[in-house]
């Protein structure tokens, strides 16, 4: 690419900027762009592949609406490197996903131009539903709201609320479905087989717009009898391409499927459409990992690869040689290893295979394995059918993603108290993935409800144990939490043991201070106490494993003893096993003065895990100077 090539992204500060050029320029802005961000996450690493494939799209975006004040909707925000490119963030890029850096997401308090929070799937139809309805009652009739969801996106139940509200209320919502046949893995179901063959005649749209307004203007079409001759419409249209079109069907105008790679005529269609009176949807068919060719032919891989070799494709991916396995493997193959023994057993994950590694059993057993796409409040009361009728399902869902199943796992789990295991992924705080990923709520909101035993392996061996006793007897609800992230634990691959539930473990002695811990996080509390009795401390270690049934004999044996607690967890402290331990010690008339160690009652920005457990104060240095401080 020649210097001339190079000169457009560098005079782009904000889109009006860009809507200063010539249509005929914004292909090479696109590739401009393409190359910007190929070279940026090769060594700074993020969301490649969704990028890639919205670069297009976006310019088109921004080309034809007048942002800020028009408002863009991102669904999830893996795709939307680019706008944050064009939106005045270009300067500021490397220092994405980095402390105290710009967000990997769209966050409205770091910019104008970030509508709504993005980060879980499925929320834009209904957020920018509730945007263009305001518009409306706010008499703004030239402010225009986009919603850009994603094939795998919509396929969420929260997507599906939102298109059947979507033509209730007055509104000029305009829906961009970027389908790309992929979520992270392969997107799943009957509608994206639907999306993969539908098709619509762009004449025909241009057509009947036409004769709309024509009717309009006779007087023969009204607003109140709009339905019934769009209703009518569709049915013939039906009729005649012998398919139903689902979205025509909720009486939301369809235009498509396009190139989502063809800039020019993505602006001329905007244009077209951009200015007609009530919802409508544009389908646009675009390439996850466009423009670059390892990631074309690997999307899953390409997601989110790390750091690569811009020539050679390849991925740099740390040795990894002599490190203890990551929990999610060690999760993936203690599932396999059980599931060969016990045929009840079945995996159930909301789009998140790889991610969670149940691809192990998937591969060997794939008519005991789901995927059930973006779905996890389909995935819990899924797996309550399965539980209900005899089986074990081990439903694994990311902490942050389980919280959208809350009622699902009372309604439909708890309250009959069935054998569904939930295996919780990247529990505690996530790094670079930031507010809307960390699992910090998940001890507070299972704890409340009835039936339910809350378990975390403070390494890969109780791991093991917990999914081994969770399936071993009909112990009701059981939840399982574990972090993103490696374990400590090089020889991981113990044989599983039935452990007491509700049980507890003393880990070491002490007469000064007793310090209780759940979860991973208790291996950085060791640490911290072996620092504090250097400088003379004497500190009790008890790791709990169970939250609930909490073990009620170690805490009369520290109430008894202590005059001093710490509690040391990788969740909200407001909830959690802090809060436990108070409850007991003030039901049991016990009085020790108690610090709790936790994520704060606050929303926690991005960064690395050690940074974020030092902004929380939850790393070894804080634990050690309060063990050894006079409180």
């Amino acid at each position: 690419m020649n210097s001339k090539k190079n000169d457009i992204l560098s005079t782009l500060h904000i889109p009006a900027d860009l809507r200063k050029l010539n249509i005929s320029q914004l292909p090479q802005v696109c590739d401009e762009l393409r190359k910007f961000i190929i070279e940026e996450l090769s060594h700074n690493p993020g969301h490649f592949a969704s990028s890639l494939g919205a670069i297009e799209l976006t310019v088109a975006l921004h080309y034809v609406f007048n942002t800020p004040y028009d408002r863009i909707v991102w669904d999830v925000g893996h795709q939307a490197y680019s706008h944050k490119i064009l939106t005045g963030r270009k300067d500021l890029f490397s220092t994405n996903r980095k402390f105290k850096g710009i967000s990997g997401f769209p966050n409205p308090k770091e910019s104008e131009y970030d509508a709504f929070i993005a980060g879980h799937a499925s929320n834009s139809i209904s957020a920018a539903l509730g945007m263009a309805v305001a518009a409306n009652l706010k008499h703004e009739n030239d402010q225009k709201v986009i919603a850009v969801i994603g094939d795998a996106s919509i396929s969420g139940g929260l997507a599906f609320e939102g298109l059947n509200n979507a033509a209730i209320n007055p509104n000029n919502l305009l829906i961009i479905l970027n389908d790309n046949d992929m979520a992270i893995d392969h997107n799943v179901g009957a509608l994206n087989e639907y999306l993969i063959k539908l098709t619509t005649s762009p004449r025909y749209n241009r057509l009947r717009y036409k004769v709309y307004l024509a009717l309009r203007r006779l007087n023969l079409v009204t607003e109140e009898s709009k339905g019934f001759i769009l209703r009518f419409n569709n049915s013939l249209k039906a009729l005649i391409g012998r398919r139903q079109n689902i979205f025509e069907g909720l009486n939301i105008r369809y235009f498509g499927p396009l190139d989502g790679h063809d800039v020019g005529t993505m602006v001329r269609v905007l244009n077209d459409i951009k200015d007609m009176t009530g919802p409508k949807l544009l389908h646009l068919r675009t390439v996850k990992g466009k423009g670059y060719a390892p990631a074309e032919k690997a999307a899953t891989e390409w997601h989110a690869p790390g750091k690569f070799n811009i020539e050679t494709g390849e991925r740099i991916i740390p040795n990894s040689n002599n490190l203890p396995p990551l929990f999610q493997d060690v999760f993936g193959l203690t599932l396999l290893e059980l599931a060969e023994k016990n045929e009840k057993i079945v995996g159930i994950t909301p789009a998140m295979p790889t991610g969670c590694s149940m691809t192990y059993m998937m591969n060997k057993y794939p008519h005991r394995t789901f995927d059930v796409g973006i779905a996890e409040e389909h995935a819990v009361t899924f797996s309550g059918g399965l539980a209900k009728e005899g089986l074990i399902p081990f439903c694994n869902i990311y902490s942050t993603f389980m919280q959208r199943a809350f009622d699902e796992v009372i309604h439909d789990v708890a309250i009959q108290n069935l054998h569904v295991i939930f295996c919780l992924d990247r529990a505690g705080l996530v790094g670079e993935d930031g507010v809307t990923h960390h699992g910090a709520f998940d001890l507070s909101y299972m704890r409340c409800i009835p039936n339910m035993t809350i378990a975390s392996p403070m390494n890969e061996h109780y791991l093991r144990h917990l999914m081994y006793t969770a399936q071993a007897e009909d112990t009701g609800v059981f939840t399982i939490r574990y972090p993103r992230g490696r374990g400590v634990l090089t020889d991981w691959k113990c044989t599983p043991k039935l452990l007491e539930i509700g049980k507890g473990r003393k880990l070491k002695d002490g007469n000064d201070i007793a310090l209780i811990s759940i979860g991973p996080i208790g291996n950085i509390a060791a640490k911290a106490i072996e620092k504090a009795e250097e400088a003379g401390a004497s500190i009790a270690h008890y790791d709990m494993i169970f939250l609930k049934p909490i073990d009620e004999g170690i805490l009369h044996e520290i109430g008894r003893k202590f005059k001093r607690i710490v509690t040391v967890e990788d969740g909200s402290i407001k909830g959690g096993l802090g809060i436990a331990v108070l409850e007991f010690m003030s039901d049991n008339n016990y009085t020790p003065r108690i610090k709790r160690i936790g994520i704060p009652d606050q929303f926690i920005e991005h960064g690395t895990i050690a940074e974020l457990y030092k902004l929380c104060k939850m790393d070894e240095e804080n634990i050690r100077n309060i063990l050894v401080s006079e409180w």
